[in-house]
């Protein structure tokens, strides 16, 4: 596939890696020589400086042969421009946006980006996604990862085994016969940093980060099992004003009526702005990282502290300064992947990383075949995908356990007209299942292969 990114941040810069390591012939675009020149470096690129909105600059880049353009620069308006570019003079077939400014969403002008006006397939929001996913963390507060496929009726949850984790040491194939009903499955295992699938004789240790696969309303049970029986927040301190937190804080004021919520500005007109768009939250002007603004916040009777402001070393600080104050539990947003390990080192329980969650969901529309979701996990290390099985699939119409495309995948859950079903040896995947399942980064382009459409088929 021939893919131009216009924008070499720190998302772009993701995106091409991914890309790039699957062998797709990728150019990439930045204003900032510095940006392409870190990116020919690191990567299998090609590199082009300039405005990735210039119709000599897409050019260059080959834009003329593309089968995708992804516009991801920090201007939503040089994104919107790049897109009608690609479309009106070179024909790209599949242009994506990220789109920042909330107004651009709101449904009274929605009707902008379309096909009859600014031609962009796919806009992503990076402020609504990673608010999503704060809320889910919130919704499950022992997970420390958390994603939903199938419409909503499966979930993909990580959680730490800790030295009170009752299933140590116990065999996974043990699990069935232990919890006979339970719907879940564990996909894959992060020991030490390092994510591998999971086997049916594996053992969990402590210290062990399992992701499983389980019926959305099994969750809860599922988490239990692994001794993590927290309760969802009620009172919570969310520092950072910004779109994310704002955008937090007004959901959580209408999916969460009992929720005592408090939020933390340090820029006086912004919090005011605030306050007079939030009807139950209390506002509070004031430095995240003042142990008095946090006294003034009620830290000490909190049960969940969020950091969520633009800078990873201030929400990291203020999430271990709230912890010493006594909040029960502190999740911190994390843009540089460095200090993601560092910060869970400190102990903080959870972190939310945007660029993972942008790159996710890129990935999402660039996989070829039937992908209709894709989560990513440390950093790439593999990925968590939702796929619909076509009539034309090698995986359809044959028992599980003699496809040797499964080799070092693992299906967590199929999902046939709505019921979710855990995977056997004896299992048939039917057309139309809906099939979760994890892989490592390097078997990506076999999950490809599974849910391929043949010629034949058109």
């Amino acid at each position: 596939m021939k893919v131009v990114i216009c924008g070499a941040g720190q998302v772009g810069f993701g995106i091409a890696e991914r890309l790039a390591g699957e062998q797709n012939d990728v150019s990439i675009i930045d204003a900032n020589p510095r940006r392409i020149q870190i990116a020919t470096e690191q990567l299998d690129v090609r590199g082009v400086v300039g405005h990735g909105s210039h119709p000599d600059v897409l050019a260059r880049a080959g834009a003329e042969q593309a089968d995708m353009l992804i516009a991801v620069t920090l201007h939503d308006e040089v994104n919107m421009v790049a897109c009608q570019v690609g479309h009106s003079l070179f024909n790209v077939p599949t242009k994506v946006a990220r789109i920042r400014a909330q107004t651009y969403l709101q449904s009274d002008w929605r009707g902008l980006l379309s096909r009859d006006h600014l031609p962009i397939d796919v806009v992503i929001s990076p402020e609504i996604e990673v608010g999503e996913m704060v809320l889910r963390r919130l919704s499950l507060p022992g997970a420390i990862d958390t994603v939903s496929f199938a419409d909503g009726s499966v979930v993909v949850a990580g959680v730490y085994c800790g030295e009170t984790c009752p299933i140590v040491d116990t065999p996974l194939n043990q699990l069935t016969q232990l919890f006979p009903d339970l719907q879940a499955t564990i996909v894959a295992i992060n020991r030490g940093g390092k994510v591998s699938v999971a086997r049916s004789g594996d053992h969990l240790l402590t210290g062990d980060i399992a992701y499983f696969v389980a019926q959305a309303d099994q969750v809860g049970r599922t988490l239990s099992i692994f001794g993590h029986d927290e309760i969802p927040a009620r009172r919570i301190i969310i520092g950072g004003g910004g779109n994310i937190g704002l955008y937090v804080a007004q959901e959580l004021e209408k999916r969460n009526p009992g929720a005592r919520i408090k939020l933390i500005e340090h820029n006086r007109e912004r919090a005011q702005t605030i306050a007079e768009s939030l009807s139950r939250s209390v506002v509070l002007q004031g430095d995240t990282l003042a142990r008095e603004i946090l006294d003034e916040a009620g830290v000490a009777d909190s049960d969940t502290m969020l950091a969520l402001t633009n800078d990873d070393r201030i929400n990291i600080l203020s999430c271990l300064l709230a912890k010493q104050l006594g909040a029960q539990r502190i999740l911190a947003l994390v843009n540089e992947q460095g200090y993601a390990g560092f910060a869970q080192g400190l102990g903080i329980d959870a972190y939310v990383n945007p660029r993972q969650i942008t790159v996710s969901k890129v990935l999402q529309h660039v996989r070829r075949g039937r992908i209709r979701g894709v989560h990513s996990l440390l950093d790439g290390a593999g990925e968590m995908i939702e796929a619909e099985a076509l009539e034309t699939s090698p995986l359809v119409g044959r028992p599980l356990k003699d496809i040797d495309l499964l080799h070092d995948l693992r299906i967590g859950a199929i999902v046939r007209n709505g019921v979710v079903m855990l995977p056997r040896g004896d299992t048939v995947v039917r057309a139309q299942d809906r099939v979760v399942l994890y892989v490592g980064a390097e078997n990506i382009k076999r999950v490809e292969q599974l849910f391929r459409v043949s010629l034949e088929f058109f």
